[in-house]
């Protein structure tokens, strides 16, 4: 029996002619539609022994050398806010931790203390400067060098009055021999109640003298304010006729000059001049603004060569009421700097006449009409007439 051919299957009318090519493809040892494979053979990046799977899709890619490479991420860009961070952090830390240093450095002592008829609290601050004659860490060789003398304890040297609020800025010299009532010792000279009870009596002789309630105290000695000259490099003076007083260690020639510690501590402590105490406060006014301007300027404040000498110095030196701190001082520095630069006003308590008396020498007085309306427009923070500022 003949056997039959074969039968041909029917071709299917909905193949897809791929079917054709996916045997030409495996022919080849490839599937024709493994795009991906295919791509990156192309490509040569299976060649290079890479999975291709295990390529970012959104990775960004430079077409050079013939092929693609992977390019490195920039962590540049994400580096430097850490960094910054990290730079402001240290500068905070270094800030703080140094104002809390400095401001521990401070002398302090209860001055400012209530007592019974205390003066009621005034519009505005006012501070007392005082300069005292103390000897306190001086060696020898400082003293021959400054002539300060022998003298124990302190003395007050030079009193001045800060005040400054709506009223403007006023810096008011008070004469040491000044012939005041001083609670519990009668009247004598103002430097004598610094002598009977320190610089508490001494603030409670001047609240009841002007009526002005004092918020803030500082003191500084010899030792300390010669210090603070040196450290920012002395300060320049105009002098207009020579000054010499071997007992203030001063011989100064007539024109513009820097001074340095021991020139500066003589120059605002001599009396050897027509007006004795008189021409010294003012002087001495005249020297604290320069001193404050110089101590202020940017080749001080910026030049830690400088700055931190400084703040070493006049911290280690002032003393200061038990609840001041340092921003209270550096307010005051800038106060005095403007009152001395022209934004206010400088003078001395107006001066009616002069006296002496057995057991207190020869003193001063205050004219008392105008030195009431001087400490009126302190105490009700007003400008000061013009009337009553003494040139």
């Amino acid at each position: 029996m003949a056997r039959r051919p074969a039968p041909v299957p029917a071709e299917d009318p909905y193949a897809h002619d791929g079917d054709q090519l996916r045997g030409y493809g495996a022919a080849r040892g490839r599937d024709p539609y493994d795009h991906e494979t295919h791509g990156y053979e192309a490509h040569g990046y299976e060649a290079q022994g890479h999975d291709p799977y295990d390529r970012d899709p959104y990775a960004s890619y430079d077409d050079h050398d013939g092929g693609r490479r992977r390019r490195p991420p920039d962590r540049r860009g994400r580096r430097w806010p850490k960094v910054l961070a990290g730079l402001v952090a240290v500068v905070l830390l270094v800030g703080v931790g140094g104002y809390f240093y400095l401001d521990s450095r401070l002398k302090r002592e209860a001055v400012l203390q209530d007592y019974a008829g205390r003066v009621a609290d005034t519009p505005g601050t006012n501070w007392l400067i005082v300069g005292s004659d103390s000897r306190a860490g001086l060696s020898r060789a400082d003293r021959r060098r400054m002539a300060t003398g022998r003298a124990e304890g302190r003395r007050t040297d030079s009193m001045m009055l800060l005040h400054y609020g709506a009223g403007g800025t006023t810096l008011v010299s008070l004469p040491r021999d000044s012939y005041v009532p001083i609670p519990g010792r009668g009247s004598n000279k103002l430097n004598a109640a610094f002598a009977f009870g320190g610089p508490r009596l001494l603030v409670q002789t001047v609240e009841k003298a002007t009526g002005v309630r004092i918020d803030h105290y500082a003191e500084i000695g010899f030792g300390g304010f010669v210090g603070v000259v040196d450290a920012i490099g002395g300060v320049e003076m105009c002098v207009k006729e020579p000054m010499r007083d071997p007992k203030a260690g001063l011989n100064l020639q007539p024109g513009c000059q820097e001074l340095d510690g021991a020139k500066a501590l003589g120059y605002v402590r001599t009396r050897a001049s027509a007006r004795a105490d008189l021409d010294r406060v003012q002087r001495q006014r005249q020297f604290f603004g320069a001193l404050m301007k110089r101590a202020t300027s940017p080749s001080v404040m910026f030049n830690p060569f400088r700055s931190v000498p400084l703040a070493l110095n006049a911290t280690e030196n002032f003393t200061v009421d038990e609840d001041d701190h340092l921003y209270d001082l550096v307010r005051m520095m800038w106060a005095m700097r403007g009152v001395t630069g022209g934004d206010g006003v400088t003078t001395t308590v107006p001066i009616g006449g002069n006296g002496s008396a057995p057991g207190v020498g020869a003193y001063i007085t205050w004219d008392r009409n105008r030195a009431g309306r001087l400490f009126e427009a302190l105490r009700s923070d007003q400008r000061v007439p013009a009337d009553v500022v003494t040139k």
